[in-house]
């Protein structure tokens, strides 16, 4: 009997060598990081999903396992945005779902202009976020994705478990708009400017210039936000854009309704969207504790400033307010 058992003690090795390379190899695939300095828009394109919403199809990044966080950018970006910061959350044990909003990035970009509503864009969210069959998440938004989060927020209040703010659109006082446009031909004209493969470069080299301290992107950087640009997708910050020569939207009541724990991540340098002028009020609407409060070196693209510090609070904030 033992020299029968013998005999096959080779092979019994050999299987335990193999299985231990496949596990190897299967832990080198899950921790594989998918960006750095050389990543293009076409690589990050290549590692999203499609989901088919209701108004169209919206392309999205699902990357990791473990607690959800999403992360909504605003106008006139993409998920482009978090590139910098999707590997190491993924690397920190959470799910990142990055979507480009309907309009944006490499999602469709129909026709229609009530469609683009803060209103419609959180539908469409909460569709996103049913077919994955995720409940409830944590959630980060930047810029216009405030203004879609508190309509997401307020009609849909148990989805959101924990809310990463980072400099956006919350009360007026905290709000400078260079220009505000009205419907019409002048805003067509210069969202135009946008989509020509010449000036398109000039509005985002000064998008910029004006939004990051002293960090210079790459042209390979900047072709990441050109190319929607480019394939003519300015519906969504056509809508955007018109919205602001109207009253300001109040969303006082949501954030006042608001009972989870809250972070505030907010560049200092911001020209555009200001923390001091409405600091006392927000952080009284929302209840932030004043430790969750962190005012960084950075100015309105802190994502592209300041990644890693960003992420750092991020999983500080979710492993000290875990439920």
């Amino acid at each position: 009997m033992m020299k029968q058992i013998e005999r096959y003690i080779p092979i019994i090795l050999l299987l335990l060598m193999f299985s231990n390379t496949v596990i190897a190899q299967n832990k080198s695939i899950n921790t594989k990081k998918m960006y750095n300095n050389n990543t293009t828009i076409e690589d990050h394109r290549k590692n999203q999903n499609s989901f088919s919403s209701s108004d169209g199809v919206i392309k999205y990044i699902d990357q990791g396992k473990g607690e959800v966080i999403l992360l909504l950018h605003g106008v006139p970006t993409s998920s482009w945005l978090y590139r910098k910061m999707i590997d190491d959350l993924v690397i920190k044990g959470y799910r990142v779902i990055a979507p480009d909003m309907l309009g944006f990035g490499n999602s469709d970009s129909p026709n229609g202009y009530e469609i683009y509503s803060s209103k419609e864009h959180s539908k469409r969210l909460i569709e996103l976020m049913d077919s994955l069959e995720i409940s409830s998440w944590n959630h980060l938004m930047h810029d216009a994705g405030g203004a879609w989060t508190w309509e997401l927020i307020k009609n849909n209040p148990n989805r959101v478990s924990k809310l990463i703010v980072l400099n956006t659109l919350i009360l007026e006082e905290g709000f400078f708009p260079p220009v505000k446009m009205k419907k019409g031909w002048f805003a067509k004209f210069i969202l135009s400017l946008y989509r020509s493969k010449i000036t398109s470069r000039i509005m985002l080299k000064m998008l910029f210039k004006n939004g990051l301290t002293d960090h210079k992107l790459s042209k390979t950087e900047i072709k990441g936000y050109q190319k929607s640009l480019l394939e003519g997708k300015t519906k969504g910050m056509y809508y955007f854009f018109t919205q602001l020569s109207k009253p300001f939207p109040n969303y006082e009541k949501t954030l006042k309704q608001l009972d989870i724990p809250v972070a505030i991540i907010w560049g200092k340098h911001d020209k555009i969207l200001k923390w001091e002028p409405q600091k006392e009020r927000v952080s009284e609407l929302l209840k932030i504790e004043s430790h969750n409060i962190h005012i960084i070196d950075g100015n309105h693209f802190i994502q592209e400033e300041q990644p890693n510090k960003i992420t750092a609070i991020i999983n500080d904030f979710i492993k000290k307010t875990k439920d």
